[in-house]
């Protein structure tokens, strides 16, 4: 029976509908409208992801769940959708981390808040979008439609220079994805289909695959972001509500990964195989100077921000570094690896953003100066905020220390060079994750306002503890998640394998 739901189609269409819905609500009742509306959806789309991880088989490694439907016949676009080992715990990711963003803005936002919970909803229908597309043009549009309800989102409950960050954001994003869809008409038009199961099986010499790759990479390389193309995400950050920048931090760089993933190693093996040392160095560069200009942060949330690109990091060197090995079981623990520490860089990102999320509704101020002594006042808070920046900072036991102890451990197998720089993060993330701890929960309070905080609510241990619990299951216990992804990741690597020896050799 429930093999005949089309899950697909209702965890992306659940949610865009019920966007709309929390919009036309009773005039007089419409903030209760649209938070009920809100939680049910939420709760719904929660329970479907529940429904597609137990119809979800993943032995084989091919797309499941597959649904299509005519949708342009001229061009030969349909509406395809489908979902393998890769796309399953990201969507999984979206729906627990849509709720925890819907509950936390109960309480935090303050105007508007049928119009944001309606942007939440539709941007985590648009995001399943990007995760179970299967034809090359839906992809896109669902890639390009999420834009929108997070430039308005950060655009109208931003801070000071939210529009300065929204048309930042929006002109990075937006530019890099133009030539991806060139590339995709490009190959579409070559092979009369935009299948993306069709476009990875596509022939293409050397020169195609060059320029092919250079747009994929123009892509997903501003989505993760990568240094030289990160500077968007600080100010994107600093700007954005709380549930923005959850939202952006835990699942939109999750992106730029998904579609090296999907796209670039698959399409372009050879290109991929040739240029992956660049990719790689401006990795390194990512885990390692941007630590310390994290370290030089005076604003929690930058500080965060940055943390994030250098743990993206870990993703794009995962991703490459196999074009370094020679042993499928080295290729395959770094693709585990970069996939784990996406999930685990969700969870972890966004517990510390809806933190310091707490920390602004009750003082409103994101720098560091300003705090000292918050344990005293806000003792469960404190012992929460511990364990995600220990988690931060790759602490064993938590699921910081496994995707990037993947990465590591292949890495050094190809050079221990790259694994010595990779594991300067160990410290760096130390460094940068306990000296903002120290400064501020640690100490004295500094003034009355910081003396009389109260403790995090119900509503906010319900977030936080939340997600204290996956990190800490998936830190103790990686292998339900290991076992849904690696058949996948193994039919990933025979799709170029030949590709990835002949490159070595």
């Amino acid at each position: 029976m429930l093999t005949q739901i089309p899950i697909l189609s209702l965890l992306i269409w659940l949610p865009l509908i019920g966007g709309f819905l929390v919009l036309f609500g009773p005039g007089d009742k419409l903030l209760v409208w649209s938070q009920r509306i809100s939680l049910l959806v939420s709760s719904v789309i929660l329970l479907l992801t529940g429904v597609l991880l137990y119809l979800y088989n993943g032995n084989s490694g091919q797309m499941e769940l597959i649904e299509f439907s005519s949708w342009i016949p001229s061009l030969n676009i349909n509406y395809s959708l489908g979902v393998d080992g890769i796309a399953v715990p990201l969507i999984a990711l979206t729906g627990f981390i849509n709720l925890l963003v819907v509950i936390g803005a109960i309480g935090s936002i303050k105007f508007r808040r049928a119009q944001y919970f309606s942007a939440a909803l539709i941007m985590t229908g648009l995001m399943n979008g990007v995760f179970a597309a299967q034809d090359a043009i839906l992809f896109y549009i669902f890639w390009e439609a999420m834009l929108i309800p997070m430039f308005l989102m950060i655009g109208v409950w931003g801070g000071p220079n939210r529009i300065y960050a929204t048309i930042k954001f929006f002109l990075f994003t937006f530019f890099g994805s133009i030539f991806m869809l060139v590339a995709l008409i490009y190959m579409g038009q070559e092979i009369g289909s935009f299948a993306i199961n069709d476009l990875q099986k596509m022939p293409l010499s050397m020169t195609a695959q060059t320029w092919v790759f250079v747009a994929f990479v123009a892509a997903f390389a501003v989505k993760i972001p990568m240094v030289p193309v990160h500077t968007w995400l600080p100010d994107a950050h600093v700007e954005a509500p709380t549930g923005g920048s959850v939202i952006l931090a835990a699942i939109m760089l999750k992106m730029g990964g998904y579609g090296f993933l999907r796209f670039a190693l698959p399409m372009t093996p050879d290109a991929a195989s040739e240029y992956a040392w660049i990719l790689v160095l401006f990795s390194l560069v990512a885990i390692a100077y941007i630590g310390f200009v994290a370290l030089a942060q005076e604003d929690m949330k930058k500080l965060i921000a940055y943390s994030s690109i250098a743990h993206m990091g870990f993703v794009t060197l995962g991703i490459f570094i196999i074009f370094s090995l020679t042993a499928s079981q080295a290729s395959s623990m770094a693709l585990q690896g970069a996939m784990v520490q996406m999930i685990s860089h969700g969870l972890i990102s966004g517990a510390l953003f809806f933190s310091i999320g707490v920390l602004y509704d009750r003082v409103h101020s994101r720098k560091i100066s300003d705090y000292g002594g918050v344990i005293n006042s806000m003792p469960v808070f404190g012992a929460l905020l511990m364990l995600f920046v220990l988690a931060n900072a790759g602490l064993p036991g938590t699921s910081g220390f496994i995707g990037e102890f993947f990465v590591i451990l292949s890495s050094f197998q190809a050079d221990w060079r790259i694994a010595a720089i990779a594991a300067t993060t160990l410290i760096l993330g130390a460094a940068y994750s306990l000296w903002l701890y120290k400064r501020v929960v640690f100490g004295k309070p500094l003034n009355e306002t910081i003396e009389r905080l109260e403790d995090i609510n119900l509503r906010e241990k319900f977030v936080l503890i939340s997600l204290a619990i996956l990190i800490l299951a998936l830190g103790l216990y990686p292998q339900p998640l290991i076992e849904i992804m690696q058949p996948s990741i193994e039919q990933l690597l025979e799709t170029s394998q030949s590709k990835i020896v002949e490159a070595v050799e």
